[in-house]
């Protein structure tokens, strides 16, 4: 891979991310000048950055150490469009599109493939042009560099039928590699995703902290969205996100609601920053795409404490899981204060997955919820979670249901069968329970 010193990039929605053993670069950046922000209806200018050349090794070295300065920050872009794939890969996207799939893989290796309804399907079309090729005709030169370094890229992108993307590009030992997630354009409305019991009432919740949780590909970033979107059309708030790209393009118009939407790596450097700055731009919602450390975990709970509405992810199998994990991030000295802090400003979990249904053809929602009441808030505080599970099952006239109660409903209006059902649970002895009721 050859790089090109100075050549031009379209700043677009590239987010880096270095692995272990990368080369640190010391490239300098120059930004683009910002131009004045367009109308709401206009669409917005494109801004570039250029890089100039490193220095050589010898140059480094005839250089006082004293005298190296600290490398640049990265160079914040804003407002702008997302990129568009080479013809022959929104092809194959569009194709993905038509057949409902939710994610397309393609490597230089590898015939590409498409995740339909949890399955990997392959797709009858082959490449003809090798995928670096195609994948620099996309995002522009500056993959030559970067990935020669061993980074990845994260992306935004606009697909065809109006859709959107998030894309991954990828260095392996096989060649390079690429996994887009397809998105709608359109944020589905909450009471569309089907779930068991109404959560409508937590995006007019005044404080705390709401999380959904699930693995990957259970649809977190959607019901997110929902949650967030509704309280955009309920509610007169200013709306601040953090999110790693952004996914969803959230929309004011028609409403009393302010939206500023803030993308990792690009206008601003990570989510604890995010959140520190978040907290001097007078949110009364806050959207975090992930919770990744104990900073973060940190921030959002003082957010949520200090009168704010905060929506977040994270991965975990259950409610009770979602808890725990929070707390497990933090030393053995800490703990005990994170279960106050969980216990004061938790307002609710929702562990979801997308369980095949028994006619083979896609998947239906499984979710449990649980809801922080005066008994749950005690057991977070004293570490009881078995009594956090028991006070779900007895609580589904305060909007509670544990998964496997959604399991067993899913069963008897025979979107799944029995065997499913008891792969999917966390708990065989709770929904043998409830299958024999």
């Amino acid at each position: 891979m050859t790089k090109r010193p100075g050549a031009a990039l379209a700043f677009d929605a590239i987010v880096l991310r270095a692995t272990p053993g990368a080369r640190e670069e010391k490239a300098a950046t120059r930004a683009a000048p910002v131009a004045p922000a367009p109308a709401r209806d206009e669409p917005p200018p494109r801004e570039t950055a250029r890089y100039a050349p490193a220095p050589s090794a010898v140059e480094a070295s005839r250089r006082p150490r004293a005298e190296t300065p600290p490398p640049p920050p990265p160079v914040v872009a804003q407002h702008q469009h997302p990129y568009r794939l080479a013809n022959s890969l929104e092809e194959l996207v569009a194709r993905a599109i038509d057949v409902g799939a939710s994610d397309v893989h393609v490597s230089e290796t590898d015939p590409p493939v498409m995740r339909v309804h949890g399955r990997l399907v392959p797709f009858e079309e082959r490449l003809t042009t090798p995928l670096f090729e195609l994948l620099r005709s996309s995002f522009g030169p500056y993959l030559d560099a970067r990935l020669g370094d061993g980074a990845s890229c994260d992306l935004a992108l606009e697909l065809p039928r109006g859709a959107r993307g998030r894309v991954n590009v990828y260095a392996t030992s096989r060649g390079l590699a690429m996994a887009l997630r397809i998105l709608p354009r359109e944020v589905p409305a909450l009471k569309s995703l089907g779930f068991p019991v109404p959560l409508d009432d937590l995006a007019r919740l005044p404080n705390g902290l709401v999380l959904v949780t699930g693995a990957t590909g259970s649809g977190k970033s959607t019901t997110l969205a929902a949650l967030t979107q509704e309280a955009v059309a309920t509610r007169s708030v200013v709306l601040v996100t953090l999110e790693d790209p952004i996914e969803y393009v959230f929309d004011d118009r028609g409403t009393q609601s302010l939206i500023r939407q803030r993308q990792i790596g690009r206008d601003v450097r990570d989510f604890a920053t995010g959140l520190r700055d978040a907290l001097r731009e007078d949110p009364d919602v806050l959207l975090i795409g992930e919770m990744r450390d104990a900073e973060s975990i940190q921030l959002a709970l003082t957010a949520a404490e200090t009168g704010h509405l905060v929506l977040a992810s994270l991965h975990s199998r259950s409610a009770v899981s979602a808890v725990e994990r929070i707390i497990d991030t933090y030393p053995p000295e800490r703990q005990g204060q994170i279960r106050v802090m969980l216990a004061d400003s938790l307002r609710a979990v929702v562990a979801q997955r997308l369980i095949p249904r028994e006619s083979g053809e896609g998947r239906v929602l499984a979710a449990e919820v649980m809801r922080v009441t005066t008994s749950v808030a005690s057991s977070i505080r004293d570490g009881k979670p078995s009594a956090i599970r028991s006070a779900m099952q007895a609580g589904r006239g305060e909007g509670m249901i544990p998964l496997e109660r959604s399991l067993v409903d899913l069963v008897k209006k025979r979107a799944i069968s029995v065997e499913t059902a008891r792969a999917s649970a966390n708990d065989a002895a709770t929904l043998a329970q409830y299958m024999a009721t």
